[in-house]
């Protein structure tokens, strides 16, 4: 691996890493050379992700239930007990809920908000002592949200929701993209399209449902996991370190 991509001596912790997105990024980062923790609320689930990722570098897995301000806390503390630094944060995390219109219910906005914003602001707000002692102005700590092109886009899909949630962490993003760069932190956002995971597998399982989705892709094809998992090596490595509050659509084209 070229040394502008090399991740080699740096720490992440991927929440949500145990499948899907959250676990294609794990694995980039470990094959960059990082060291990678990564959490969820299945902690039995975690440890056997991290085992199996670990043929690519050291993985290490945590239970974690952010759904609530103090496991944030909780986990920031555990973490701090683990190292003196944190280079990397990649928020995964996170949750949808369908429904029609009419029924859609309260509980669900109120569980999609908490997770896939509150949440990312919590572990953001625990674990900066961490990430203030790793960054400086040659090689800044990164911050990567995981937004989605339904931040960006009006097809909620039922998921009402869903893409408002992404649209407020789009913009926290910047905010905290603005305030944190005078402090060598940069944060970033990848905001993808459609990627295999268990939030889009009630599509990839329907053959009928699969070809008239990527019929709406300009590439007319998902995302390939290795394509998710080098954007965000790209985002924590040399190639990324002049850039911050960007909003990135890995979509196939289908934001135009």
């Amino acid at each position: 691996m070229h040394s502008y991509f090399s991740l080699a001596g740096r720490t992440a912790l991927v929440t949500g890493g145990s499948r899907g997105i959250g676990r294609m990024i794990a694995q980039g980062l470990l094959e960059a050379g990082a060291r990678v923790f990564i959490c969820g609320r299945d902690g039995a689930a975690c440890l056997q992700t991290a085992e199996e990722l670990s043929v690519y570098g050291e993985c290490i897995g945590l239970a974690a239930d952010l759904s609530g301000e103090e496991g944030a806390r909780a986990l920031a503390a555990e973490l701090g007990q683990r190292i003196e630094h944190l280079d990397i944060l990649v928020n995964n995390a996170g949750t949808s809920w369908g429904a029609p219109l009419e029924s859609y219910p309260v509980k669900g906005w109120e569980k999609v908000m908490q997770l896939n914003v509150t949440a990312v602001f919590s572990c953001i707000q625990q674990l900066l002592p961490l990430l203030r002692k790793a960054g400086n102005e040659a090689n800044p700590a990164r911050i990567i949200n995981i937004g989605s092109v339904a931040g960006i886009s009006s097809m909620s899909e039922e998921a009402y929701a869903y893409g408002p949630s992404k649209a407020a962490l789009h913009q926290l993003s910047r905010n905290l993209a603005r305030e944190l760069v005078s402090e060598h932190i940069n944060v970033n956002v990848i905001a993808p399209g459609r990627f295999p995971s268990k939030m889009t597998r009630f599509i990839s399982n329907d053959e009928a449902a699969l070809a008239a989705d990527v019929a709406l892709i300009p590439m007319k094809r998902w995302g390939r996991e290795e394509e998710m998992s080098a954007l965000a090596i790209t985002l924590c490595s040399t190639a990324g370190a002049y850039m911050t509050g960007a909003i990135i659509p890995i979509d196939g084209g289908f934001t135009l």
